[in-house]
């Protein structure tokens, strides 16, 4: 048994790793429910035994007041409970600032938009977009691993910013090799610069697996989150390159132990609950999945949760 819940709910290390951990990005492929959809999914989820492990919802800034139109009348029952919102910037950030700026200022209360992510391929982006953001807004930038990642990476840092790892999509090329992931993640943790993924993350233990809900679905092999995370931890802990290789690509679900005040990987590599604390803090914040339901139930089979 990998791990076991209390009466009170999941072990302290489990609930420390996940909080949080997964926005919803309902809207988007493979997935890509309509907007009432997503809202209702969304409003569940906020309900659930679950909820705890919910960031935001995730939105492109054209689609704001539709997202306002569909989701009012759950917002205003959620009152002292504010919705948060990560936007998708479009190709001009400023114009997506200023409907952020617009939306928060409207709606007031029981829904905000506190995140914003953005593609950036040069540091000019980068500079722009940081001398608009308002306040309350975090922003992350997704950035390729090209000639000038080190470039990128070393302006997010002079500037206190955040990046973004793609680390899937419906295509077998779409995802990244293990080695690529390891090198954005140490080159994170030596600029100190927090990051969140997004995209293929639906599972939490590395697997082959249809990439697609369609029936005739091509398949691939699937990064796994709970892979990612404590790779990250291990990263921050000095890890060398060829042993946080091996966690990426662990497909033994069994390998992973959780006990109350610890993460464990291969009985030997330990992760205590001040370490997970810090790699939630400085390191890893969050995964986008189009699924919420598919993480959760994951976690249960293999008696995480």
């Amino acid at each position: 048994m990998l791990a076991s819940t209390t009466e009170s709910g999941p072990l302290a290390s489990v609930k420390t790793l996940l909080a949080g951990a997964i926005d919803y990005a309902g809207l988007f492929p493979p997935l890509q429910l309509s907007m009432s959809e997503a809202v209702i999914n969304y409003a569940t989820y906020r309900n659930s035994n679950y909820s705890w492990m919910l960031g935001r919802f995730i939105v492109t800034a054209e689609r704001l007041g539709e997202f306002y139109e569909s989701a009012g009348d759950f917002i205003s029952r959620d009152d002292g409970n504010a919705w948060r919102l990560s936007v998708i910037a479009g190709e001009d950030v400023n114009e997506t600032i200023r409907q952020i700026i617009l939306f928060n200022d409207k709606v007031k209360g029981g829904v905000v938009c506190d995140s914003i992510e953005v593609k950036a391929a040069t540091i000019s982006k980068i500079d722009n977009t940081v001398r608009a953001l308002p306040a309350g807004v975090t922003a992350y930038f997704e950035i390729a691993m090209k000639e000038n990642f080190n470039d990128l990476m070393a302006a997010l840092a002079d500037k206190g910013q955040r990046a973004k790892i793609r680390t899937g999509g419906v295509t077998t090329d779409a995802f990244p090799g293990s080695g690529e992931i390891v090198r954005f993640v140490q080159a994170c943790v030596t600029a100190q610069v927090p990051f969140k993924a997004t995209a293929g993350l639906h599972h939490p233990v590395r697997c082959y697996h249809p990439l697609t809900y369609a029936a005739n679905s091509p398949k691939g092999t699937m990064h796994g989150f709970l892979n990612l995370f404590l790779m990250t931890a291990f990263a921050r802990e000095g890890f060398r390159k060829n042993l946080l290789e091996e966690l990426m690509e662990e497909e033994f679900a069994e390998v992973f132990h959780f006990e109350d005040q610890a993460a464990v990987w291969r009985k030997e590599f330990n992760l205590s609950l001040g370490q997970l604390e810090r790699l939630r803090t400085y390191g890893i914040q969050s995964f986008g999945s189009c699924s919420f339901d598919e993480p959760v139930a994951d976690l249960q089979k293999l008696g995480i949760l």
